[in-house]
């Protein structure tokens, strides 16, 4: 072979192996994220369902963190994992080789309040993320980090305090196995949802939901409203008040609330 074919070689090997990534997208503003700081995943889930957006939650990732109050709000940025082919990137490579992949190159591109969703196919054995890159990740101000897969180094990260939604933890670094980071700031698939960046991440124990840009700010308004409604309802039933009278709250329930708001 000669040597210019070996050069075209190298050259679509290393374009193969290097990171992709998106065009610049748009971060939601303080705003946005602000207005989604108070409301639930589920009221997120349920309102952006009566709006017609259906598919929002991503199913699988739970809390890592098991505490009561665990939760976020952020902007997305996201992460893509591919299956491995011994041709672009192998498992039985160095880790050192992950340098040069996308997971390193979101967390240099993560920016305060970002959350990182990582689309890694529910797979059982790769650890998307360990303690070293955790650690960085929140010394660089991220948020939150949502992954469709595991993480390793669980005591470590969890002692870091970032809340993660994952679906378990395994030994494994991130390529060791069948899957590779292949491209960042990349429209992703994450438990049946899709997430492109810049969208909003809304995330509790009840797990984390998908809320475009656009429907942020209406929606935030809608669901405070909703979640003050339902805490007027809870009070009453505590107080021995009848389910059908005040959930859902409508009729002589709702009229009761709308005087007990205006009163307050």
């Amino acid at each position: 072979m000669n040597t210019n074919m070996q050069g075209v070689e190298q050259e679509t090997y290393e374009t193969m192996l290097g990171p992709a990534q998106s065009s610049p997208f748009v971060r939601p503003t303080a705003r946005m994220v602000a207005a989604l700081g108070g409301v639930s995943a589920a009221t997120a889930c349920a309102k952006l369902h009566q709006m017609g957006i259906t598919r929002t939650f991503i199913d699988g990732p739970v809390p890592l963190h098991r505490e009561p109050d665990v939760r976020v709000a952020g902007g997305a940025v996201t992460l893509q994992f591919l299956p491995q082919r011994e041709d672009v990137f192998s498992g039985g490579e160095q880790e050192d080789a992950e340098r040069k992949t996308a997971l390193w190159a979101v967390l240099e591109s993560i920016r305060p309040g970002d959350v990182l969703v990582v689309s890694a196919q529910a797979s059982h054995f790769t650890g998307c993320l360990g303690d070293m890159l955790v650690r960085y990740f929140k010394l660089r101000g991220g948020a939150g980090i949502v992954v469709d897969g595991r993480v390793r180094d669980a005591a470590r990260v969890r002692a870091l305090g970032v809340p993660i939604w994952c679906t378990g933890v395994t030994p494994h670094y991130a390529s060791q196995t069948e899957l590779f980071p292949s491209a960042f700031n990349v429209p992703v698939g994450v438990g049946g949802a899709l997430v492109t960046p810049g969208d909003l991440i809304v995330a509790d124990e009840d797990g984390a939901v998908v809320v475009p840009q656009r429907s942020a700010v209406a929606l935030a308004e809608d669901s405070l409203l909703h979640q003050d409604r339902e805490e007027f309802a809870r009070r009453r039933l505590d107080e021995g008040g009848r389910l059908s009278d005040y959930y859902p709250l409508t009729g002589a329930g709702l009229k009761e609330y709308l005087a007990s708001r205006d009163a307050g």
